[in-house]
């Protein structure tokens, strides 16, 4: 599990032209799916979970509101192709949901795969360390990956858009670049000058931000070197396109291999973190945690705890969902068991908590059933990652779960959101 095969991830990355609600027209076709289970347990009782609702009906009444959505974890969600759709679901059903697109990182700057609804070009010669390589140590930062170069002058362009499920694009009139701040080594111009307003550079979160005299879809950025020594180095860690739009935002950070003590290696994580103050915080931790043989409950429940305190320290009144990992095998070979074990520690700590939990390895099937999966084409040999349409019905469960506790809890009628969001996917 830790040697992730990226051409399996790229392989079966789907069309991303257009969006479509799929779980109406599948029931009957995928009865090994447990629909009856598909809900966020423990939602209704979360005062935490009661905010975010009440802030995004007031989107889905066309209020102005701002919600913004953290979704962290392994490969699943570095590919960015069930989290991009429910971003896509998320910021286009109401005249005022669509946020800013946020923090992006540039992955095939740091020779990964980059997932395809934006675009970064660059030229010269650059490397990449994940958090999720052991033998390996850099400075990361929120994404934990981090790309970094020692020629003396690279361009960069960043394009907001590419290939995405709908035609309202983004774009940003601010624009943070997070990189090593401490070494008077390089420095980082737009290479129009006159798009310039003003910058600022924050040395404790380790960015530069540039204020711009127009909003833009697509940028130009260059790297210099200042210092011509033979050892300096530029870590790019992140970039963050921004506005002013209100609605959602929707931040995914995903790395290759990662488990929760890969994110416990980023020194700067929580540095970068407390720029923000989450409304709602998906965590997808697990899938390598339990990919092991001498998995340790213990040890997961203490990283999983302190992780969810780190949020709280961003946010304490944070919604924080708990999703269980999906079913796997170990080297294609053995039913994982290990995830079950993990599900127990998910919820033990979510009712610690008052937060919620969605059991995707519950409404999957249990133990195994990533076989079935795998037999009706919906994961590839693996039956670790998925095909496009499984991961298409993996988006449209959590929707679907999310909607039936926003509706119970703002007192709507049963379906009225979900209608709302999937029609408007469909326009």
């Amino acid at each position: 599990m830790k040697k992730i095969i990226i051409i399996i991830l790229l392989a079966y990355c789907f069309r991303l032209s257009g969006q479509e609600y799929i779980l109406d027209s599948i029931k009957s076709e995928y009865e090994f799916i447990a629909y009856d289970k598909n809900e966020l347990k423990f939602a209704d009782s979360s005062k935490a979970f009661k905010r975010l609702f009440n802030k995004l009906d007031k989107i889905a009444n066309d209020d102005e509101e701002k919600v913004h959505v953290f979704h962290i974890g392994g490969s699943h969600i570095q590919a960015d192709i069930y989290s991009n759709k429910l971003r896509s679901y998320l910021q286009n059903f109401s005249k005022t949901s669509m946020g800013q697109r946020g923090m992006i990182f540039p992955y095939k700057m740091a020779k990964t795969n980059n997932p395809r609804n934006y675009k970064v070009e660059f030229d010269g010669e650059w490397n990449g360390i994940r958090c999720s390589i052991k033998r390996d140590t850099i400075d990361w930062g929120l994404n934990g990956v981090t790309a970094f170069t020692k020629d003396s002058i690279s361009n960069i362009k960043v394009k907001a858009n590419y290939k995405s499920y709908h035609d309202n694009c983004y774009n940003f009139n601010r624009i943070r670049v997070f990189y090593d701040t401490w070494p008077p080594d390089y420095e980082i111009e737009v290479v129009d000058q006159t798009l310039v307003n003003d910058f600022n550079i924050n040395e404790q979160a380790h960015y530069i931000e540039f204020s711009l005299t127009k909003t833009l879809e697509e940028i130009d950025l260059c790297i210099k070197r200042l210092i011509h020594d033979g050892q300096s180095e530029f870590l790019m860690m992140g970039i963050e396109l921004m506005n002013d739009n209100q609605g959602v935002e929707y931040t995914s950070i995903g790395v290759n291999g990662a488990s929760f003590d890969s994110y416990d290696r980023c020194e700067f994580f929580e540095d970068q973190l407390l720029l923000y103050s989450p409304d709602l915080f998906i965590i997808s931790i697990g899938t390598n945690d339990t990919y092991t043989p001498d998995f340790k409950p213990i040890k997961y429940k203490a990283y999983y705890e302190g992780f969810i305190q780190l949020i709280l320290r961003a946010n304490p009144d944070c919604a924080i969902l708990l999703t269980v990992p999906n079913d796997s095998y170990y080297k294609r070979r053995y039913a994982n068991p290990n995830t079950k074990l993990a599900a127990e520690v998910i919820y033990e700590l979510a009712q610690k908590y008052n937060m919620a939990v969605w059991d995707f390895y519950e409404i999957m099937g249990g133990l195994g059933s990533s076989q079935k999966w795998y037999r009706n084409k919906l994961m590839p040999r693996d039956r670790i990652h998925f095909k496009s349409t499984g991961y298409s019905i993996k988006a449209d469960l959590l929707l679907q779960a999310l909607t039936q506790s926003w509706e119970k809890q703002t007192g709507r009628q049963d379906g009225e959101i979900l209608n709302q969001i999937t029609q408007k996917a469909g326009e």
